[in-house]
């Protein structure tokens, strides 16, 4: 194991921990607010604005990354992420948060947190080799699994026994752990601080071209964002259709063994990887996704919602893995911060859509069919569901982005 490995696993370890830490706090805050309203609207604004700094900001944090001290911004993003947790933390001890209140702090939360994302690829890029960027990409698939995976079965318990605020606790204290890890590393790789003097905007431009001078990668980051759309209204509604007829705890038990499947497939990526055909993995996992989502939404019991939940999750790391690969590859190194930046942005614009959309839908769809909001959902969920295995059939056929594995492998063979 090389010592760029090693000490990917230190910052990996450290985002692991956080990652289970924020998926605490966002199960209970989405049951909070879901017992408190009873709409999925409620629970799909809390998400937006949790959400919309991030993608908002993601295009100036990749140019920081590159222009600044990358681990330095994720254990000033981390620290400073915890704030608005802590925001929130201080209402719920004192009588319980308005819908208001927890829209504030999961901003706030948010804002901070944006700094992270790019900075954190771009480090995996400075620590690793090409060749071991398909098992770091399994990994980090499996460690923001980990929020689903282990955090709905520990949130459905302690939910049982307490109440949100140790949720929110655990989070906050999970920061600390983060912080750690990513100083332990950062004390082993010297800072690439740019030197030179591009202002701003001309940084922002570079990271622009390299995103879109690729027609292969501009059209596969294109078409994440449609597809990030369909799975952002399953992320948004699945628990108000599994809180329609059953308990938290149960949903708790529920989410963690549909993320079971997540686990599976992650950790066949950190221990094997995929080794050739990218873009015929991409389809495949993305098209066998929309077909597992419309199982889920069929169902009003919790087992076949469990087993077409675990199919769905293992075809995320797989596409996820893909397309982070194809993306990577056709990327100068010396732009990966900010081009990085860009591509969280518009990849994640169909998250937005989804959050600022699925909740009125399925409220009104519930309200229409006369059957309550977890019939709306589970509607939502099926035409995403379709669309998403259509879009995986024509889409990901494209030319240029077929030829962007081909490109890499001719690039190699230069090389």
């Amino acid at each position: 194991m090389s010592s760029g490995f090693k000490k990917f696993l230190a910052l990996w370890t450290g985002e692991l921990i956080s990652s289970i830490g924020g998926g605490l706090t966002s199960f209970g805050l989405g049951v909070y607010v879901f017992q408190k309203t009873g709409s999925a609207a409620g629970m799909a604004l809390v998400t937006l604005l949790g959400f919309l700094p991030t993608l908002l900001l993601s295009v100036p944090a990749g140019v920081l990354a590159d222009r600044y001290d990358r681990r330095l911004l994720m254990m000033i993003g981390d620290g400073c992420s915890g704030l608005g947790i802590l925001y929130i933390l201080i209402y719920m001890m004192n009588g319980g948060a308005s819908l208001a209140q927890i829209c504030i702090g999961v901003f706030i939360s948010a804002v901070f947190s944006s700094l992270l994302e790019p900075s954190y690829r771009a480090t995996i890029t400075d620590i690793l080799s090409k060749e071991e960027f398909s098992k770091a990409s399994g990994l980090v698939s499996l460690a923001g699994s980990a929020r689903y995976l282990f955090s709905p079965i520990i949130a459905g318990f302690l939910l049982g026994v307490s109440d949100i605020s140790l949720l929110l606790i655990i989070d906050i204290c999970t920061f600390f752990v983060t912080i750690t890890a990513t100083a332990i590393v950062r004390k082993g790789i010297t800072a690439k601080v740019s030197e030179e003097k591009q202002s701003f905007g001309e940084s922002l431009k570079e990271g622009w071209n390299a995103v879109h001078g690729d027609k292969g990668v501009f059209l596969l980051i294109m078409v994440s964002s449609a597809i990030t759309m369909f799975m952002g209204i399953l992320q948004i509604l699945v628990e108000p259709m599994v809180l329609s007829f059953a308990d938290a705890k149960t949903l708790g038990i529920a989410e963690t063994l549909c993320a079971c499947g997540m686990l599976s497939s992650g950790l066949f990526l950190g221990i094997i990887g995929i080794k050739r055909d990218y873009v015929k993995v991409l389809q495949i996992s993305f098209f066998m996704a929309g077909i597992f989502m419309i199982g889920m939404s069929l169902f009003e019991n919790i087992v076949p919602i469990c087993i077409f939940g675990a199919l769905f999750f293992a075809m995320l790391p797989l596409a996820n893995n893909a397309m982070d690969y194809l993306a990577r590859t056709n990327i100068p190194d010396e732009l990966q911060g900010r081009a990085w930046g860009f591509i969280g942005f518009l990849s994640q614009i169909g998250y937005v859509v989804a959050y600022a959309v699925s909740g009125l839908a399925a409220d009104g769809l519930g309200n229409l069919s006369g059957r309550g909001v977890g019939r709306g959902a589970a509607i939502m969920i099926l035409i995403s569901g379709i669309l998403l295995a259509v879009t995986a059939l024509t889409l990901l056929r494209l030319s240029a982005i077929k030829g962007l594995e081909t490109k890499h492998v001719g690039n190699l063979l230069e090389e």
